[in-house]
């Protein structure tokens, strides 16, 4: 992982996780953070960088690695909140395939759990919102691009757009959002996938300058995963 892109991927997770059982919240009057919550804390930092740089190979091993170590505990409510933050990822990215890992767990998990995958995938109700994570209660109640713009954390933000999309509440401004958001992250696969997005709105629009100019930008994207990092 780049030096740069820890605090940002430690923020994220603070974010995406609910609760603190990940969250290195120790200090000396407390007793030492147990081996298996580092571990696992750093091997899902590690997995949702390499998963939205486009490494399907580190992602897929430390996901292992993060499961085996909160395995340990014997807690299927902890795996429930880990796929849950592997699932919010591949949402911030527009894959919106059912979030098997966790719905396979959902017994155990606890009620902001469970809210928040029914959020991932597009049908939280009304009286979940309060158990969302605070970055996206906003979103989960307006459902624009005012409040996407309101979320400071990146991942966050493309996170809320993933729903706002499933929900059939994107707009121009919201996909626009996303798509900057992840270029500026440097986030291959959720910008291709948001990329990918724009050219089709801008073919079924007809504006054929727009959709050459993001094919333009695809093209960019694409060559970056053969080049040296």
């Amino acid at each position: 992982m780049k030096p740069s892109a820890a605090p940002r991927l430690r923020a994220a997770l603070r974010l995406l996780s609910i609760g603190c059982a990940f969250a290195l919240a120790a200090c000396s009057s407390q007793p030492p953070v147990p081996d298996w919550q580092m571990n696992a804390q750093g091997a899902a930092q590690k997995a949702i960088e390499a998963y939205l740089s486009g490494n399907a190979r580190v992602e897929k091993l430390e996901w292992d690695r993060a499961r085996a170590e909160v395995a340990r505990t014997g807690r299927p409510d902890l795996l429930a909140r880990l796929e849950l933050m592997r699932c919010a990822a591949q949402v911030a990215s527009l894959v919106t395939e059912p979030c098997e890992r966790f719905e396979a767990l959902r017994a155990d998990a606890a009620a902001p759990e469970q809210a928040y995958a029914d959020y991932l995938a597009g049908r939280v109700q009304a009286g979940q919102v309060a158990l969302l994570p605070p970055a996206q209660r906003a979103v989960a109640t307006a459902g624009n691009a005012t409040s996407l713009a309101g979320i400071a954390d990146p991942l966050s933000r493309l996170v809320a757009a993933g729903v706002l999309l499933q929900t059939g509440k994107a707009s121009p401004a919201v996909i626009a959002a996303a798509t900057d958001t992840a270029s500026a992250q440097g986030w291959r696969r959720p910008l291709m996938a948001w990329l990918l997005l724009q050219v089709q709105r801008a073919e079924a629009a007809e504006d054929t300058a727009a959709a050459e100019a993001l094919r333009r930008r695809v093209r960019v994207v694409e060559q970056s995963a053969g080049l040296p990092r």
